[in-house]
């Protein structure tokens, strides 16, 4: 019989974990977002990944994200800073003329991009949404709300919106709270494309935010490109989300 290394160990006990908390998820998914999830993958196959790395287009770089997706340890390495998340604080990195703030930043383009499986973790509610419209075909939408004291703000809430004929997630509606503290009635609104397959998931390749004028969707605002995208069964080292030497924790 040939022997198990402890880190091999480790990834077997932590995907079992993960699979039993999905298989008992499952029954309180909407049966739609339940076939959407199964048109990217499926969740047991989300879960079975350890990490996620992938980079974002700006104008004159490449911003590297990774992520350790069973206890979401992250970091972020951008041209003049690095940010992340050890675990148990925010850390950045950078000149006094930063102006970014990481306790917002730092995982924020990760929930972005790993949609529709984040819209599976735990503490979340869902509804039936109104359908949205554009150029003439209908988008069913599931609503989602978060319990008290789940995420950076709790009063968030997203609409995931699907194409009724492949069950891929085609939009996504979403409200930004963390500033604020208030609820708010209207939804910015993303459009999917572009899904591309790594490993087993369907992910996009791109996003773009859409102007929307009296609640009507128009012209696309800005796209954002991702790159380098990497699904791996092994998380990342934990020493990859250790602050820095000159690294502070962010307020």
């Amino acid at each position: 019989m040939k022997e198990i290394s402890l880190a091999s160990l480790i990834i077997l006990l932590f995907t079992g974990v993960a699979m039993k908390q999905t298989n008992s998820r499952q029954a309180e998914y909407p049966k739609a977002l339940q076939m959407v999830f199964d048109a990217h993958g499926g969740i047991d196959a989300w879960k079975s990944y350890g990490a996620l790395t992938f980079g974002i287009e700006k104008e004159d770089e490449i911003e590297m994200n990774y992520v350790n997706l069973w206890d979401r340890k992250d970091r972020i390495d951008g041209k003049n800073f690095s940010m992340g998340y050890d675990g148990e604080q925010i850390w950045l990195k950078a000149g006094e003329d930063y102006k970014g703030n990481a306790t917002f930043y730092h995982n924020l383009m990760f929930y972005f991009y790993a949609m529709p499986f984040v819209l599976g973790d735990e503490g979340i509610n869902y509804s039936e949404a109104e359908a949205l419209e554009y150029e003439g075909k209908s988008y069913p939408g599931v609503k989602i709300s978060y319990n008290q004291g789940v995420g950076a703000s709790d009063l968030d809430e997203y609409i995931l919106y699907y194409d009724p004929e492949t069950y891929q997630m085609a939009w996504l509606g979403y409200t930004a709270t963390y500033y604020s503290k208030a609820r708010k009635k209207n939804f910015n609104k993303i459009r999917y494309h572009n899904w591309t397959k790594v490993g087993d998931i369907l992910l996009p390749q791109s996003i773009s935010w859409f102007k929307v004028e009296e609640g009507k969707l128009m012209e696309p605002r800005n796209t954002v490109n991702f790159t380098d995208l990497k699904l791996s069964k092994e998380p990342h080292l934990d020493s990859r989300f250790e602050m820095p030497e000159g690294a502070k924790v962010a307020e």
